[in-house]
């Protein structure tokens, strides 16, 4: 069986369906081939930065997405000893015309799916198709998809966009082994915590350095109990080989990791405490891979984690998604032939992530944590000031903010 869309789009994640409500908003027909015969709440925690929801609120979710996160006040920067390094506002605490959240992942494809199906319709989003290839000619893009039921079809449509994630089919089919993962050297394990309230209750925390254990925490879910606690994320990175295949739901254990962080017991939290207290466990190698030379091949491209895996840090891998959807959306519009708007597309994303993924191998916003572990020879400081001036510290955000491109400049720009 064979059907036509103008657009399709594989891959029902954040990439996806975002992508498919800005091809709403824009008057572009599409339809939305996901792999999974069901989508559940998988996953942990991920930050919309406000970049991202900047492009989220235009759609029309910000109270949606308001409901189901926690709004995001500050970034705290700690030593493994709890000590406060740093901190800074986030989101309209900080100044941008938009907010920062926190939100379970599982959360925020919900809102995004309900809305596609709400405003695209019911069959917008087709479960248990897995595109197994493309093929095209000069006037068309076929994806050929599997079932799992082992039946096969077809769906044909002016473009195919690959937003089928790390273990993308597409990428595969355009760029063969030669998009090969890159291994940091470090395993990360994430978790989720029904915990009571620390520091603001709205607190993204960064906290000891690679070295001897790194952690990123903060709350994702408000008032889960009738004590008011709430579901805070957790993503602890310890150096080690790396275990698995990239997975990201693959289940992990506590005591291949908690050792670097046992004696973090501090005043404003039992860290060890509130890992053996997890929901769940998850576990991922830290790697990404080297940026392509071009997503595109005539009227096939790539958008998201099949485009530019990055490693999970800086809270900018669904932001980076979600701004590639923005711009495929717009030049699709702007331009009636496929290939010149494919085309226009890549030349304005390629670059700006391939600066994304290099920078966050080197110097993601906790780069701030190692420059304090180096000067201070990982011990206790008596005060922060005799490490670092405050001048100092304000140059390893910003530094961040401008290459990813949220900087309070770079959004002020229409």
């Amino acid at each position: 069986m064979t059907t036509t869309s103008r657009v399709i789009v594989l891959g029902a994640g954040i990439g996806g369906l975002t992508l498919a409500l800005e091809l709403h908003r824009s008057g572009i027909d599409c339809v939305v081939l996901e792999a999974a015969p069901r989508l559940g709440a998988l996953g942990v925690g991920i930050n919309l930065l406000p970049h991202a929801t900047r492009n989220l609120a235009r759609l029309g979710l910000e109270d949606d997405l308001a409901a189901a996160a926690v709004t995001t006040r500050e970034s705290a920067f700690f030593n493994r000893f709890g000590q406060l390094i740093a901190r800074e506002p986030a989101g309209r605490f900080a100044g941008y015309p938009w907010p920062q959240f926190s939100i379970h992942r599982g959360d925020l494809q919900q809102v995004l799916l309900r809305a596609v199906r709400d405003r695209l319709g019911p069959d917008a989003v087709r479960l248990d198709h897995r595109a197994v290839r493309v093929i095209q000619d000069r006037s068309s893009a076929t994806a050929h998809v599997r079932h799992e039921d082992g039946s096969t079809s077809e769906v044909r449509g002016d473009i195919v966009v690959g937003a089928d994630g790390v273990h993308s089919a597409v990428r595969a089919q355009l760029h063969g082994d030669t998009a090969v993962p890159r291994y940091t050297g470090y395993m990360m394990w994430r978790g989720t915590t029904v915990w009571p309230r620390f520091l603001t209750g709205a607190s993204m925390v960064r906290a000891g350095w690679l070295a001897t254990g790194k952690m990123v925490i903060y709350p994702i879910r408000d008032d889960v109990n009738a004590q008011g606690d709430q579901l805070v994320n957790w993503v602890a990175e310890v150096e080690g080989p790396m275990l698995d295949a990239r997975d990201w739901n693959r289940p992990g254990l506590i005591e291949d990791f908690i050792g670097p962080f046992a004696d973090w017991h501090f005043d404003w939290l039992d860290v060890p405490a509130m890992i053996r207290a997890a929901e769940e466990v998850l576990e991922y190698p830290m790697v990404d891979q080297d940026p392509l030379g071009h997503w595109t091949d005539g009227r096939v491209t790539l958008l998201g984690d099949a485009a530019h895996p990055m490693v999970p840090r800086g809270s900018n891998g669904a932001a980076q998604a979600i701004l590639d959807a923005g711009a495929l959306a717009a030049h699709l519009a702007a331009i009636g032939d496929p290939y010149r708007a494919l085309s226009a597309y890549e030349a304005e994303r390629l670059e700006a992530t391939s600066r994304v993924v290099l920078t966050n191998r080197v110097n993601p916003p906790d780069a701030l944590l190692r420059e304090v572990f180096d000067r201070t020879g990982d011990r206790p400081f008596e005060d922060i000031a005799d490490v670092m001036t405050p001048e100092e510290i304000s140059r390893f955000g910003e530094s961040y903010r401008d290459v990813a491109g949220f900087s309070l400049t770079a959004l002020a720009q229409p």
